[in-house]
Parts: C-alpha cells; sequence; structure tokens
C-alpha cells in the first residue's frame, strides 16, 4: 500500500520521513533515485513529499511527488554545482543578531536574493535586539521594510517580539537561515518549548543531546507549521543568479530598471542614472546599495574566472 509522508531529514542513505499523524519513521530509499556514487544529492530534501511502501516492518520511499519550489544555493567547492537546501517551502526567513556578532548585510541580501530569484517570500528577522540602541534597531528594520521585506526585532532576555514572530509563521512552512552565533537555536526554542526533543536532538529517555544541528531539519511544533532548521552558515554562494540578473533580486531597485538615460549603466555614477536618484532621495537605503555592487563584483569575477577555465587553448605547431 503506498503512503505519503514529509522528509523531514536526509542522511547519505536514507532519510527521516514525518507522517501526517505525527508518527516519525526512519526509511530507506530506493536505488533509482541515488546518484552514480549511491548518494541522495539534490534528489531528495527535506520538505519532498514521499512516496513510500512499507517493507519487512521499514519505510521504503519509491517516489518524490513533484515540487512547487526549490531553495538552492551554489554547493561548496571549486566547480560550480547546484544544491538544493529545501522543497516546497511557504518562506524563506534570514535570522541575524543585530550585535555579537555585528549586522551585516552580506549574506542577509545574498540568502533574500536567492530566495527573489527562486519565487519564494522571504524575510528578516534581527535577534538581540535587547543588546542595541532602538534608534539603530528601527533604522535597520526600516531598511528592509522598505525594501518590501517583512522584518521582525526579537529578544529572548525580554521575550519581545517572540508571540507576534510565532503568529507570522503559524500555518506556514519557514525554512531559516543564518550566520553561526545569531541566537537562531535559542530563539527557536523561545518560539517553540522543547524543540530539540521534538527535533529528536535529545534522548527522550536521558534528555541529553545526541548531537549538534549539523543537518538541515523540518520540525512541526503543530499541524499545518514547519520550521525548517539549517546548521549555521558561514558563506553563501548564489545559484542561477548571474551578474545582470542581480538587480532584478533586489525588490526595491525593479521600480527604477530601464529608466537610467544610459541603456548600460552601471549605476556606479553614470550620469542620469535612476538608481542612483533614488538613492540619493532616500527610496533605496544604502546599506542595501552597496551590498548589491559588492555582490555583483563578485559574480563578475567569479564568470571571469569560470570563463578562463573552460576556454579552449589554442595549440600550434611548427
Amino acid at each position: 500500500m503506498n503512503r505519503t509522508a514529509d522528509v523531514a531529514r536526509v542522511d547519505f542513505g536514507g532519510c527521516v520521513l514525518l507522517c501526517d499523524d505525527g508518527r516519525v519513521l526512519d526509511a530507506k530509499v530506493r536505488g533509482k533515485l541515488m546518484g552514480p556514487r549511491k548518494s541522495l544529492g539534490n534528489a531528495v530534501v527535506p520538505g519532498d513529499r514521499a512516496r513510500y511502501v512499507l517493507e519487512h516492518g521499514r519505510a521504503l520511499v519509491e517516489e518524490v511527488l513533484p515540487r512547487k519550489n526549490v531553495f538552492s544555493r551554489r554547493a561548496p567547492g571549486a566547480r560550480p554545482a547546484e544544491q538544493v537546501v529545501a522543497a516546497n517551502l511557504d518562506r524563506v526567513v534570514v535570522v541575524a543578531s543585530i550585535l555579537h556578532p555585528e549586522f551585516k548585510a552580506g549574506l542577509c541580501d545574498r540568502v533574500l536574493a536567492q530566495a527573489q530569484h527562486c519565487g519564494i517570500e522571504c524575510a528578516l528577522v534581527v535577534t538581540k535586539t535587547d543588546l542595541a540602541r532602538p534608534a539603530e534597531v528601527r533604522v535597520l528594520l526600516d531598511d528592509y521594510r522598505a525594501a518590501g521585506y517583512a522584518a521582525h526585532a526579537t529578544s529572548t532576555v525580554s521575550g519581545a517580539g517572540i508571540e507576534p514572530l510565532r503568529e507570522a509563521w503559524r500555518g506556514r512552512r519557514s525554512l531559516l537561515v543564518g550566520h553561526s552565533g545569531v541566537g537562531k537555536s535559542t530563539l527557536l526554542n523561545a518560539l517553540v518549548p522543547g524543540l530539540e526533543l521534538l527535533a529528536g536532538l535529545v534522548n527522550a529517555k536521558t534528555l541529553k543531546g545526541r548531537h549538534t544541528t549539523s543537518a538541515t531539519w523540518l520540525v512541526r511544533p503543530q499541524p499545518g507549521t514547519d520550521l525548517i532548521d539549517t546548521p549555521g552558515v558561514r558563506a553563501f554562494g548564489l545559484w542561477g543568479i548571474g551578474c545582470r540578473d542581480l538587480e532584478r533580486a533586489y525588490p526595491e531597485f525593479r521600480r527604477y530598471l530601464g529608466k537610467c538615460r544610459f541603456t548600460n549603466c552601471r549605476h556606479e555614477g553614470d550620469a542620469g542614472c535612476a538608481l542612483r536618484a533614488a538613492l540619493d532621495g532616500g527610496a533605496i537605503a544604502a546599506r542595501r546599495f552597496e551590498s548589491f555592487l559588492k555582490l555583483r563584483a563578485e559574480l563578475e569575477r567569479e564568470e571571469s574566472g569560470e570563463l578562463e577555465r573552460v576556454r579552449p587553448t589554442t595549440r600550434f605547431r611548427r
């Protein structure tokens, strides 16, 4: 008898399934879904809806149902490759601290741009706001709200923002991404008491931790609400976005695109630049514009390097 469940976690040759009735099953995966190195790769990821059968008392995944979307990144390594992080999402959430570590737009804007490219709604959650001046927090949130994003300020010390955030996530599937040390685990435990036990990170009998959060996990604190937690990241590479596509991944830029005096405007001081005029008028936040220029320069270097690697070598005979 065929049944379906959501993929909660993926291991090398198998996965953990979360059934609609709350049961959690360890499952193997049919060999036809594996790659040549007998790994699942992008074939099965957290958030997938999988069809499985029971064989000898154990679940066996036979098929992954069509995905409505995926959130991807560039896989680590010198050669360009896609790494699908999760599937069938309602929202991608960037979690960043205001201090310790200090907020940096780099990772935040990369993840937001990737979500825009994937056609997935995205939001920003700022943690540790009790450590900063209220005006500093307000300016940061206003910059991202002006760009069209939902932006939340939270403090697990004072409890500020926790309940509104819990309501904002209710009934949706959210993927959480953030640097190590920003307080993502603390935030999640404030939102969902007993989260480690729910995710299987704590032994139910001894209440001792089994391992650190080293894999992507889907947990369901209540029916209809899914949180997909990811390990802290040091770097985030864009996938499928070229340097010429990047400006459209910044939603606040779109109304000005095509309105510059010159069609090849690079927005770096060119006369008649509509984006620069919007920046000077306060319609675009300086931190967002600066991160765009830095990220575009990085993409240009990457594209140039990749072209050099694949360019054929001409040999001459004497």
